[in-house]
């Protein structure tokens, strides 16, 4: 059966609610903040936005639904999508359907968590009963040890070097010294990133991402309808998502991205080549650099090299993660999931400021989320383009 394009579907109105190290309030402070946002800069008014999509480790035990009447929306299309750094494209795509079908006209797509103290130890917790019971009684458990065991088997299997994992990370913070919302606000040197200390081998400090508080959110619609309203937005070109791709490798090497990038492409009728601003999930560099190779910019185990040739900042060959990434901005829990949308809609809109790839017409964001022992089991993508 032929897939339904997204033909005349617009995103709009990126906003992010300022990042904050911890933070006393909850989750659904953040969300009210991020709607308020929306809301303040569409001049669509809230009893307008007829959908929800949803995103939140932190909410619990409250639902999305729970936020309608805190929030005092009244949708008819709500849904909550707990897929982590997937979650954005999810929601997009979920979103882009509704609005097709006409199930709603206005769909708001928000994403937040809190974190305070601890906080993120307990959600860690509680995250996966099946990933709990099987990492715990070793004396291993939450995302380091994982990744530290697909990094270093990606390092044996492919040559990479942690220099080369470096290079993205360095890259990455020289983007975030030109985003204003970005917590890390100092250089960072290859050196300093080779000298940090070790968190689990091999990775070390500037590896990790740095959880946080914070909310992102977009707005999805008919094109006609954002015209009408006089708001600068992109375009849906293409969109895919997978879950529990590759299984049978032993320690993952790859993600759904590959499966399913042909069919991306196709929809959006490019090519890997004609994609002017990549947003990588980067929960870790290693995932990074799976990424440049499952998106096709260059073959399975070739990442290394990849980095080595290319420069990866705003105004380099390749740019990446323009908006410093979480590894330099920080990570808000699923609104990290968020974030590459949010960045890449404000590239194509010109709302980028000095972090403006020049020219920027087709923007590329991955997803990646719900890690359990080995690896993540969500994978999404969507290519946008600008609306000129």
């Amino acid at each position: 059966m032929a897939r339904m394009g997204y033909d005349d579907v617009a995103v709009a109105v990126p906003v992010t609610v300022p990042y904050q190290r911890f933070s006393t309030e909850g989750a659904h402070w953040f969300i009210g903040q991020a709607l308020r946002g929306l809301v303040e800069r569409s001049g669509v008014a809230k009893a307008q936005i007829d959908g929800l999509c949803l995103s939140s480790f932190s909410l619990v035990p409250d639902t999305a639904v729970g936020v309608t009447q805190h929030l005092g929306l009244s949708p008819r299309w709500l849904d909550h999508v707990p897929t982590g750094g997937a979650s954005g494209v999810m929601c997009l795509r979920r979103a882009a359907r509704a609005v097709q079908t006409g199930d709603a006209d206005i769909v708001a797509c928000v994403a937040a968590d809190t974190n305070h103290v601890d906080s993120f130890r307990q959600t860690l917790g509680a995250f996966s009963d099946f990933s709990r019971d099987a990492t715990y009684p070793y004396g291993s458990g939450g995302p380091n040890s994982v990744f530290a065991m697909i990094t270093a088997h990606y390092m044996r299997t492919f040559g990479a070097r942690r220099e080369d994992f470096g290079r993205i990370a360095v890259a990455q913070r020289d983007n975030a010294l030109r985003n204003p919302n970005a917590l890390f606000k100092k250089p960072l040197t290859l050196d300093q990133y080779m000298d940090a200390r070790p968190i689990a081998d091999p990775l070390h400090l500037f590896d990790c991402v740095m959880p946080c508080a914070g909310a992102e959110a977009f707005l999805v619609m008919k094109q006609q309808r954002a015209r009408d309203l006089g708001l600068d937005h992109a375009l849906v070109r293409g969109a895919i998502e997978r879950h529990n791709a590759f299984s049978d490798d032993p320690v993952m090497v790859c993600g759904g991205w590959r499966k399913d990038r042909d069919d991306l492409y196709a929809q959006a009728g490019v090519q890997p080549k004609d994609i002017d601003v990549l947003q990588s999930y980067d929960d870790y560099p290693v995932i990074v650099m799976m990424q440049f190779e499952d998106l096709g910019f260059c073959a399975k185990g070739e990442g290394p090299e990849f980095v080595r040739s290319q420069t990866l900042t705003v105004d380099g060959s390749f740019p990446n993660n323009t908006s410093g990434g979480q590894l330099s901005a920080g990570q808000a829990g699923a609104a990290g999931g968020f974030m590459g949308l949010t960045e890449t809609i404000r590239q194509l809109t010109g709302q980028a400021g000095d972090r403006a790839v020049a020219g920027a017409q087709l923007g590329l964001v991955a997803g990646f989320g719900m890690v359990t022992y080995d690896r993540c089991l969500c994978t999404g993508a969507v290519i946008l383009g600008g609306s000129q």
